[in-house]
């Protein structure tokens, strides 16, 4: 399980500069939207994969630890995967959200949840409970492979997955950018053009001449 001092580095940047940070993050499909009032997850994925069958779903919200956040490849097919008592259960259990590739319902509930919660669909229509589902197994959802143990990051700009290994790092990393950010929101600020706080006529004039070049932030 994540540290609360990286739980809490988390709350101080954003997944906009996580993928500043690092391009090549793993970001699932915007489709997949969040359902609740909570946005904001940090944990690790307890995996699912099933397909128009909540049974798996129901199995790893019984089985998942305190803090893990249940990532369920369902095929991206329009058939509730879960509602209003999982996210119920959820809670009880102490789990760190849900995010669905399907469907989802009972939203009169989920919308004002305190536990995060995503999905591609919103529909009435929910699956069988007849087939176990695959529990903790490589998967994919939103479009990308979701490993057990990998590190869910969400917010209102939507869920990256990242290795455990790199999380500490790519925060440090996630926190330079939002400085220099901030650096650069107090130029504009102060009435200066982003010009002034781009490198953006010499990058501009480096690309003319085909030789490389990055868009940096002024000092």
């Amino acid at each position: 399980m994540p540290t609360d001092d990286l739980a809490e580095r988390f709350r101080t940047v954003d997944t906009t500069a996580i993928c500043d940070a690092d391009k090549t993050t793993r970001v699932l499909d915007s489709a997949i939207r969040a359902r609740s009032a909570a946005t904001r997850v940090f944990g690790p994925a307890f995996t699912v994969r099933c397909r128009d069958d909540f049974l798996g779903v129901l199995r790893a919200i019984e089985a998942a630890s305190p803090g893990e956040v249940i990532v369920v490849d369902g095929g991206a097919r329009q058939i509730a995967l879960g509602g209003e008592l999982f996210a119920r259960g959820a809670i009880v259990r102490g789990l760190g959200g849900i995010i669905v590739d399907g469907g989802y319902r009972d939203i009169g509930y989920v919308s004002g949840c305190p536990l995060p919660v995503y999905s591609r669909y919103i529909t009435p229509l929910a699956g069988t409970t007849t087939k176990l589902g695959e529990l903790q197994i490589p998967i994919t959802c939103g479009g990308v492979v979701v490993r057990p143990g990998d590190m869910i990051l969400a917010d209102d700009e939507g869920i990256v997955v990242i290795d455990p290994d790199r999380l500490a790092p790519l925060l440090d990393a996630a926190a330079n950018v939002k400085a220099s950010e901030s650096r650069v929101i107090d130029k504009l600020d102060a009435d200066m053009t982003l010009s002034a706080a781009l490198n953006l006529a010499d990058h501009v004039d480096a690309l003319q001449r085909n030789e490389p070049s990055t868009l940096t932030f002024r000092q």
